[in-house]
C-alpha cells in the first residue's frame, strides 16, 4: 500500500479517488479517457470503467496496456486482477468494424474483421434494410451513416469512423482580446484532438455559469467555417447573438436568427430545436431540416444537447460528415438515450467536477436546503384518496408553499430571486401575490426578454418562472432559486435549475431551495434529488417547518414591506 497515492481501484470496475492526495489532479488527468465521473461529493469522486469508456479511449489511440499502466502508477492498493481481464477484449472491439468512403460515390464501405463479425452484421434484422452484402464487406447511403453506427453500438460493436468530414465554406472570425480559462482551453482542445480521424465531434460536460457558450466559440474561431447553432428556445438564440457580437469579431450581417418569429441563413445562423421539429401535421415531413442540408455546413452545435428531440436525432444520422460538437451541464437523460448522443453527436470529450470549479472561484458556492410542510388539514383526506397522479399534484400546489415562499424572499432580502415551478395557477397565484412578472412558455418573446433585462439591471429583484427556467436562462445576479413544484426527481432538471444561480458573485453564496410537502410521494422524489446534489459535492440540509402565518400578502412578517422591490426601491405595499 502507498497511502500518498491517490486512487483506489476496485474489482467492481469503480475508481474512487481521494481529491486531497498530493497527486489528485494528474490522476484525474489521467483517468478520464478511460473512465466516466458518477459522483464528486467533498472528499471521494468516484469514477467508472465501462465498454463506453473503452471504447472511447481506443478511439482515442489507447491500449489496454495503457490504462494498466495509468492504473497500477496511481492506485494506492495493488490493482485487482479481475478488472483488467476483460479490457482486451472490450477495446478490441474498438478497429473491428471500419467506416470510409467509396470515392466517386454517395456510399460508404463497412468493413468487419473476421468471418463471425461479418456473419452477426449480416444476421442482424436491424441494420437489413440499411446495408448491402459486396466482396469488400457491407454497403450504405451516406445518409444511413450514423443510423447504422448506433444500430451496431447497440450490438456491441463500436465503429471506427474513417469517412472525412467536410471543412464547410470557411468563414473568417477570432475571439476577441479576452483570456479564456483553463478548462475552457482545454475542452475546446479536447474536443479538436490533433484533426485526424475520430476528433472533431463530441460532447463537452461543464456546468452552468461555467461559460459552455465561449467553449463553442473557441472552437468556432479554430475551425473558420460556417456553423449551425441549435438552442433550447428564443431567449436563449439571442443570448448566442449578444456573446458572439460581444466576444468574436463577426458583425450582425453574418449572424442569422432561425425561430418561430425570424427565419433567415447566414454563414452563422442560430436555430430553435422547437421551429426544427415542427411540422404541419402527424406523419408529414419536418419542412425546416433543410436548413441542415441547405447549407454548407462546417461545425453543428448542439447547445444542450441533453435535450435534443428524437426527429433532431434522425437529421443528425444524415450529418455525420459535419463536426458535431454538443454542450451541456449533465449528460444525463432521463429517458436513457445517452447512447443517441454517444453515437450520433459524439463521446464525450470533456468533462470537469462542479465543485472543482467552485473551489476555483469560477462558480458560485451554492447551499441546497429542503423545507419541508405538513399538508393543510382540509387536502389530507383528499390526497389519502387519490390516485397516484392525483397525489402528486395535491401535494406539489400544497397552499402553505405560497408562505414558506414569501418567508424565504423576506429572509433575503439582499438576494435577487427566482421563484421556479411546474404548475401555471400555482404560479400565477405567487406572482399576483409578491406583484411580480410571471414567465411561462406562452410569454411573448419581446416581453420575456423585457423581463430578463430589467432583472439583469437591478430594476426587479424577483421573478417567477414556469419549466423554462430549465434552459438557456442567462440571469447572471441571479442568487437564490426558491423552487416549489417541479418533476422532483429528475436529474437533469435539478442541474440546470441549480445551475441559474452558479454565476459567481463578489464575497457571496447563493442558495437553492425547494419546497416539499411532507409525508407525501413528494418526499419520495427529494431522496433522488438528494442524491444527485450530494453526489455533484452539495450540502444539502433538511428544514422542517411549522404552519406559517404571514401579516399581508408580499411582505415580510410584522413590518408591511414590500419585499418584491429592490431594497433601495421598496415602500410599502398600497
Amino acid at each position: 500500500m502507498d497511502a500518498a497515492k491517490p486512487l483506489i481501484v476496485q474489482s467492481d470496475h469503480t475508481l474512487l479517488l481521494d481529491i486531497h492526495a498530493s497527486e489528485a489532479e494528474n490522476a484525474r488527468a489521467a483517468i478520464l479517457p478511460f473512465a466516466e465521473l458518477e459522483k464528486s461529493p467533498e472528499h471521494i469522486h468516484t469514477y467508472r470503467i465501462s465498454p463506453l469508456s473503452l471504447w472511447n479511449a481506443a478511439s482515442a489511440g489507447m491500449n489496454p496496456r495503457d490504462v494498466i499502466r495509468v492504473l497500477n502508477r496511481y492506485s494506492r492498493y495493488e490493482v485487482p486482477e479481475s478488472i483488467s481481464e476483460g479490457f482486451a477484449d472490450i477495446m478490441g472491439r474498438y478497429g473491428r468494424i471500419r467506416l470510409r468512403e467509396k470515392p466517386g460515390t454517395e456510399e460508404l464501405i463497412l468493413s468487419a474483421g473476421g468471418e463471425e463479425v461479418q456473419r452477426e452484421i449480416a444476421a442482424a434484422r436491424v441494420l437489413a434494410d440499411y446495408l448491402t452484402k459486396t466482396k469488400e464487406g457491407f454497403c450504405l447511403k451516406l445518409t444511413n451513416r450514423g443510423t447504422v453506427k448506433r444500430e451496431l453500438i447497440k450490438l456491441g460493436w463500436p465503429v471506427q469512423d474513417e469517412a472525412p468530414l467536410r471543412a464547410g465554406r470557411p468563414l473568417e472570425l477570432s475571439l476577441r482580446p479576452f483570456v479564456l480559462r483553463d478548462y475552457q482551453n482545454e475542452a475546446a482542445r479536447a474536443f479538436l484532438g490533433q484533426g485526424g480521424p475520430g476528433t472533431g465531434f463530441g460532447v463537452v460536460v461543464l456546468p452552468c455559469g461555467s461559460g459552455k457558450t465561449i467553449v463553442g466559440m473557441a472552437v468556432m474561431a479554430r475551425l473558420k467555417t460556417n456553423t449551425l447553432i441549435l438552442s433550447a428556445n428564443v431567449a436563449a438564440v439571442h443570448q448566442w447573438i449578444d456573446e458572439l457580437l460581444d466576444k468574436t469579431t463577426l458583425s450582425r450581417k453574418q449572424i442569422a436568427e432561425y425561430s418561430g418569429s425570424a427565419k433567415s441563413v447566414a454563414p452563422v445562423t442560430i436555430a430553435t430545436y422547437q421551429i426544427l421539429t415542427w411540422r404541419p401535421g402527424r406523419g408529414e415531413n419536418f419542412p425546416h431540416f433543410s436548413l441542415f442540408r441547405g447549407h454548407p455546413w462546417g461545425l453543428i452545435i448542439y447547445d444542450e444537447v441533453h435535450l435534443l428531440p428524437a426527429p433532431v436525432f434522425r437529421v443528425t444520422a444524415e450529418l455525420q460528415a459535419v463536426r458535431r460538437l454538443g454542450l451541456t451541464a449533465t449528460l444525463v437523460r432521463e429517458d436513457g438515450a445517452e447512447d443517441a448522443v454517444f453515437s450520433l453527436v459524439g463521446p464525450k470529450r470533456y468533462d470537469v467536477p462542479w465543485k472543482e470549479l467552485e473551489h476555483k472561484g469560477w462558480i458560485a458556492e451554492a447551499l441546497c436546503i429542503e423545507v419541508r410542510l405538513d399538508l393543510p388539514d382540509s387536502h389530507r383526506v383528499p390526497y389519502a384518496v387519490a390516485g397516484k397522479r392525483e397525489k402528486y399534484r395535491i401535494a406539489a400546489e400544497n397552499p402553505r408553499k405560497e408562505e414558506a415562499a414569501v418567508e424565504l424572499i423576506a429572509n433575503h432580502r439582499e438576494d435577487h430571486i427566482l421563484v421556479i415551478g411546474q404548475y401555471i395557477s400555482q404560479l400565477e397565484a405567487i406572482a399576483r401575490r409578491l406583484q411580480v412578472p410571471l414567465v411561462t412558455g406562452k410569454t411573448p418573446n419581446a416581453e420575456r426578454e423585457r423581463i430578463y433585462r430589467e432583472f439583469k439591471k437591478g430594476e426587479l429583484r424577483i421573478m417567477v418562472v414556469s419549466k423554462v427556467a430549465n434552459f438557456a436562462l442567462d440571469l447572471p445576479d441571479a442568487s437564490m432559486a426558491i423552487q416549489i413544484s417541479g418533476a422532483f426527481g429528475s436529474r437533469q432538471e435539478e442541474a440546470q435549475r441549480l445551475g441559474r444561480i452558479l454565476r459567481p458573485k463578489k464575497n457571496k453564496n447563493s442558495y437553492f431551495y425547494t419546497i416539499v410537502s411532507r409525508s407525501t410521494v413528494e418526499e419520495d422524489f427529494a431522496a433522488n434529488r438528494q442524491k444527485f446534489l450530494a453526489e455533484q459535492g452539495y450540502h444539502y440540509s433538511i428544514q422542517y417547518w411549522a404552519e406559517l402565518q404571514m401579516d399581508l400578502p408580499g411582505t415580510r412578517p410584522g413590518t408591511g414591506e414590500d419585499v418584491s422591490a429592490p431594497p433601495e426601491k421598496r415602500k410599502a405595499p398600497r
